[in-house]
């Protein structure tokens, strides 16, 4: 029995070597890089002044009207991104399961977008939106419209969600087209033999077997979304800046490396409450459904 204990024992303790050498520097750098924005928020690490604990760069920022701002316009952005990147997968996600002529080259195509760095995409997406770009020429080429009108840097974000969404689709496939695949072909099919409709089998089969898969979409789109910086400087409005960006313009137009600690404390919990609060209410909506 002792050593039986003592070899378990041993075991987990080496299992628990093993997993360090992996896991260990990445929770010692996250923690560092976490530590530091902390203690920095709190007046600590101050490469502008005196350090020293204090309370004054949250209170000045917590007060602040741009601060709200900023987490209701990142919070919007995240949302519609990763719900409409997810609500597009499926239906491809579906149509791609049974594999035809030609599906392994457009299913290639579909996930291109993901080996396309995100800057080069919003300069790409600007040049055929601004004033004089290719859509604009375009239509007066046609005669549809008299002059160019504008689309770049729209004070509702569209053009910003929808490079989110062209970006990050492909990744929600890329975990729904498995989870979709894995489902037995048979279920299905009895499901329909006893009279559910597509849109029965889809709510009440596909959503629950396939909502794992569907919670890690929605939580990475949204915490990478929701700490995006190129869309949104490039592609964004201006009348409004995301958390990533207000935290660049508070350190790198003001100097106040303390408050800009704050709003990254700030982006951080946003992006992490806001996709567990996603991925809690795709449960309670999908998770109780049973075939």
């Amino acid at each position: 029995m002792i050593s039986g204990t003592a070899s378990n024992w041993k075991r987990a303790v080496f299992i628990g070597l093993l997993l360090a050498t992996g896991i260990g520097p990445i929770i010692l750098l996250v923690g560092t890089v976490l530590g530091m924005a902390v203690a920095q928020s709190f007046g600590y690490f101050n490469f502008a002044g005196v350090s020293g604990f204090s309370l004054e760069f949250w209170a000045k920022q917590l007060a602040s009207p741009l601060l709200a701002a900023s987490v209701l316009y990142s919070l919007k952005i995240a949302l519609v991104s990763a719900i409409l990147s997810v609500a597009l997968a499926y239906p491809l996600a579906l149509w791609l399961r049974n594999p035809f002529p030609g599906s392994l080259t457009l299913s290639a195509l579909i996930k291109a977008p993901m080996m396309v760095p995100g800057l080069v995409v919003a300069f790409l997406f600007v040049n055929l939106i601004a004033f004089h770009g290719f859509v604009n020429e375009a239509l007066l080429g046609l005669r549809l419209i008299a002059k160019p009108f504008r689309m770049q840097n729209d004070r509702y974000g569209a053009g910003v969600m929808l490079l989110q969404v062209w970006k990050n689709m492909p990744f929600a496939l890329l975990l729904l087209g498995g989870a979709v695949r894995s489902i037995h072909t048979d279920l299905l099919d009895a499901a329909r033999d006893l009279g559910a409709g597509a849109w029965a089998r889809f709510r009440k089969i596909i959503l629950p077997l396939t909502l794992k898969a569907m919670q890690a979409a929605l939580v990475i789109i949204f915490i990478g979304t929701a700490g995006d910086y190129s869309f949104q400087v490039i592609a964004g409005p201006t009348s409004v800046s995301s958390l990533a960006q207000y935290m660049y313009t508070v350190q790198h137009e003001f100097g106040q490396w303390n408050e800009a600690a704050v709003v990254a404390i700030v982006l951080m919990a946003t992006a992490l409450f806001g996709s567990l609060l996603l991925a809690a209410a795709a449960h309670i909506l999908f998770g109780g459904r049973r075939a």
